[in-house]
């Protein structure tokens, strides 16, 4: 017997290049409908990652892939730290920035040698370093998020407290939310072959706990909080002190906030 998910995802494959009005097919998901009612409550969800305090120890992926039931050998995470090392640049050269996650940082890194994929390792020797610092990425649970809106049966949605979760009893796996992320933050699940990302441990902040990730940081480089809580700790940060989203310029709004940022971030 055919179930509902094999149902959207053949509709949607008979209909071929016939444009189907997505107000049809967003009756399918009364979670999202629900969120959307109420988009203004005591509660929005921001997360504020503090570059300085970053070591790229791996712990919170770690955490995350336990806490989460993500495989813990395929290369996939719902969060990763990228290593990033600046290069002075030889005489003529300009500088040159290199970006590597083995593993999505899940071992920490234990070389100082860049992985450059395909090309193998590059070691890069001391002095010719200008700097190096460690970037924790994550879903950013935009304010306006893309993924949200390219999803032809509201898989994809957002809660009234601000997270963007995924439905995967509605998930066809078409993919349009991987593409549709700015930020590549999704990919699929390797044995369900939906859609999976961060849902900033939605199922903890609604028991009053804060997400894996925060717990496992030995050194505050990450931190949950209430944005519509003035008295709220990140909040403070956020709205007196230096801090920047990742890719503004896309218009997604993201909520993810970063502190001590630096301009080679992708």
């Amino acid at each position: 017997m055919m179930n509902r998910r094999e149902f959207c995802k053949n509709a949607m494959i008979m209909a071929g290049g016939i444009m189907i009005p997505l107000t049809a097919l967003e009756v399918f998901n009364p979670s999202r409908l629900h969120a959307e009612k109420d988009g203004k409550g005591k509660v929005r969800w921001v997360f504020l990652v503090d570059l300085h305090k970053c070591v790229g120890c791996g712990f919170c992926v770690k955490a995350c892939k336990i806490e989460n039931d993500v495989d813990w050998d395929a290369n996939v995470t719902r969060t990763w730290v990228e290593r990033y090392v600046v290069t002075k640049g030889m005489p003529g050269e300009e500088p040159k920035t290199y970006i590597d996650s083995p593993k999505g940082c899940r071992d920490g890194f234990i070389t100082q040698k860049i992985d450059q994929a395909s090309m193998g390792l590059k070691d890069i020797k001391p002095e010719q370093i200008s700097k190096a610092f460690f970037v924790p990425k994550l879903c950013n649970h935009c304010e306006n998020p893309p993924c949200v809106q390219v999803c032809p049966v509201g898989a994809t949605y957002q809660t009234q407290e601000g997270v963007v979760l995924v439905d995967r009893t509605w998930c066809i796996g078409c993919g349009y939310c991987v593409m549709g992320c700015p930020y590549g933050v999704r990919y699929f699940h390797p044995e369900l072959h939906v859609a999976e990302k961060c849902t900033l441990c939605y199922h903890r902040l609604c028991r009053g706990m804060k997400t894996a990730c925060v717990d496992a940081c030995p050194f505050g480089a990450r931190r949950v909080g209430n944005i519509r809580d003035p008295e709220d700790p990140v909040t403070k940060i956020i709205t007196t002190e230096q801090v920047n989203v990742l890719k503004e310029e896309f218009g997604t709004k993201p909520q993810v906030f970063y502190l001590g940022y630096s301009m080679e971030v992708k």
